[in-house]
């Protein structure tokens, strides 16, 4: 049933309601849609801002309609104008809401004569919550200071005035004005030769929403790994990062035989300083990473087959609202899954696979009932908080299912058509399966029932015939595990001098939460875990000892603590840390130190979690 006639939008007819309905967008794509973005900026970096022109190519829907109704989150504006056919500017009013928490201010422009462009004049907040300012002093090389941003999920509206959901797609083009040596890349295709004059253009073919609309600005190095691929980072450590990202054309083409052609053009990798929030960021032709993957034996570099992976399931098929986020998510993880297993083996995909599932299994209990659901009540869950757990990991689930089900050949050739028929769009929940039930389900009738595909994306939990990989390398690590809790088997006795990352991940993932103080202190004895250099196995190892009682790793849970800004691996140790008094006490230290380092995500992060616990003393 349509609330709303159809939008015509390239080859499909989706529903009007459909680019309505975002609750954490003030955007009204029915009344007038946002085409193309003109940016224009100026990189700031004593202010700590960007100096914005924005010009906006708009498409109207409603005749009656009287406004163009913009996202902003703490944004000066200094002039908004209608530009005509003949490049006249005419002033137009506008109004700025309030500031809202969650969703930042409404901005109300009345456009009664519906101008086709708007731009608008503005500089961004020092705060601003999509964007992180570096002193020199807090790179890798301490020469440049540094700038990038951070869109997703609704942080694009902290540095541009737009439309800011996922369900409204636009192109691109841009000119940014920067520091000579500065180098400054975007999500749109990069020139690596380009000389740092500080003058750089962008152009950006591809509609993409506003969540991967991204710039980076710094002392920043190129290394060519492929005839379409490079790596970006700090000249210290751009030759290290070209190695351990040396495969990436091998991804590509892997990728490409299996779900068609990379439709980008180039796909580089740009690595930031540690304090970047998350593990990689699928900005379009530029993956934003962090360096804690940077381990030198490639164990980490699932992270780029995740991120290459959204080529095709993200930014070229999207969510059309961040309840709908594991569409994306789910479906890339299931992707960088096929990705690894072509590459480096069933063995390291099964592991990886097992890791998320068996932490899912953890702690989806904990959740609100409406958190677990893949298609959750759209006003349930914040636009940040879909990407969860859940979104990765049981969406991931339900797709191994689905291949389990209709067999790998069979359902290769479904998710290689849906990429396909969606290419450049944005889609619901409901879309997906209206085109999954007559092309997978209805296709091969009695390996799935309807019903048993609603259960896994409208139900809470996991079902409970949801099927597993079998490691037997796992295996005998459990069983080394139990003995060693046991007393039956020394912490030096453990066969863990071959075991890779995911390994010992799994080994220490699989640890009481509490574990006897004694057990930890012989582990670390054998086999030196405090110091280690792997951030994932340092979060797991650190989480462990300050919850066991181990005062002795404090010092070094601080380093990684300061030293990595990456929310997975620096959050679960302050929540180690503020369950007890003194625990609590040592942590607001930290963060004291640590503060000026973090992106303003991990901030606010930080800040609610040590707030709650004083709050709970």
């Amino acid at each position: 049933m349509r609330l709303l006639p159809a939008l015509a939008f390239g080859t499909l007819m989706l529903p009007l309601a459909a680019y309505a309905s975002d609750p954490n967008s003030y955007a009204q794509p029915d009344q007038v849609r946002v085409t193309h973005l003109d940016l224009d900026l100026k990189i700031d970096f004593p202010q700590r801002q960007l100096d914005g022109r924005a010009t906006l190519k708009l498409e109207w829907k409603n005749p009656k309609a009287q406004s163009l109704v913009l996202d902003t989150r703490d944004l000066k504006i200094a002039k908004i104008e209608a530009l005509g056919a003949d490049g006249k500017a005419t002033p137009l009013k506008y109004a700025l809401a309030p500031r809202d928490k969650q969703l930042g201010s409404k901005l109300t422009i009345a456009t009664p004569k519906h101008p086709a462009q708007v731009r608008i004049v503005y500089t961004t907040s020092p705060d601003a919550s999509g964007l992180q300012w570096l002193t020199p002093a807090q790179t890798a090389d301490k020469k440049l200071p540094f700038m990038f941003s951070q869109s997703e999920s609704i942080h694009a509206r902290s540095w541009v005035p737009l439309q800011d959901s996922p369900a409204i797609r636009f192109t691109y083009d841009a000119h940014v004005s920067a520091p000579k040596d500065v180098r400054v890349v975007m999500s749109a295709i990069n020139d690596a030769k380009h000389p740092l004059n500080g003058d750089f253009t962008f152009d950006q073919p591809h509609p993409i929403p506003s969540y991967l609309l991204a710039i980076g600005a710094g002392d920043i190095a190129v290394k060519e790994t492929g005839p379409r691929s490079a790596v970006y980072a700090e000249p210290s450590i751009v030759d290290k990062a070209a190695h351990e990202f040396e495969d990436t054309e091998k991804l590509i083409a892997t990728t490409e035989q299996l779900y068609g052609p990379y439709a980008w053009g180039r796909y580089d990798i740009l690595v930031l300083p540690p304090s970047f929030p998350y593990g990689g960021m699928e900005n379009p032709n530029m993956t934003f990473a962090t360096p804690t993957v940077l381990v030198g034996d490639k164990s980490l570099v699932s992270l780029v087959s995740h991120e290459l992976a959204h080529s095709w399931s993200g930014n070229l098929v999207t969510s059309a609202a961040w309840r709908d986020i594991w569409l994306n998510e789910g479906f890339t993880t299931y992707v960088q899954g096929r990705i690894t297993e072509a590459v480096y083996g069933k063995s390291l995909a099964d592991e990886e696979a097992l890791l998320s599932a068996r932490a899912l299994q953890k702690s989806i209990g904990a959740m609100p009932v409406n958190s677990q659901k893949l298609a959750p009540d759209p006003r349930g869950v914040g636009a940040d908080d879909s990407l969860s757990d859940v979104a990765y990991d049981k969406g991931s689930w339900f797709l191994r299912t689905l291949e389990l089900r209709f067999g790998r050949e069979d359902f290769d050739a479904y998710l290689k058509g849906y990429f396909a028929h969606f290419a450049w769009h944005s889609i619901s929940t409901e879309q997906m399966l209206d085109y999954m039930k007559p092309n997978l389900i209805e296709k091969y009738p009695g390996k799935m029932s309807w019903d048993e595909v609603k259960v896994w994306v409208y139900g809470e939990g996991i079902p409970k015939d949801a099927p597993l990989p079998d490691s037997p390398r796992f295996n005998t690590i459990d069983q080394e595990r139990t003995d060693f809790l046991a007393g039956k088997l020394d912490a030096d006795k453990l066969d863990a001098k071959g075991w890779n990352t995911q390994e010992w991940m799994y080994f220490l993932d699989r640890l009481p939460d509490v574990a006897p103080l004694d057990k930890l202190q012989q582990l670390d004895a054998a086999w030196h875990l405090t110091g280690t250099p792997n951030a994932e196995i340092g979060m797991r190892w650190y989480s462990h000892a300050i919850a066991g009682g181990d005062k002795a790793v404090w010092t070094a849970a601080a380093e990684h603590m300061t030293r990595i800004g990456r929310l997975y691996l620096t959050v679960p140790l302050y929540k180690a840390f503020v369950k007890t008094p003194d625990g609590l006490a040592y942590a607001e230290q930290v963060y004291a130190k640590a503060k000026a380092g973090y992106h303003p995500l991990t901030q606010q992060v930080v800040e609610e979690l040590i707030d709650k616990a004083k709050k709970a003393k």
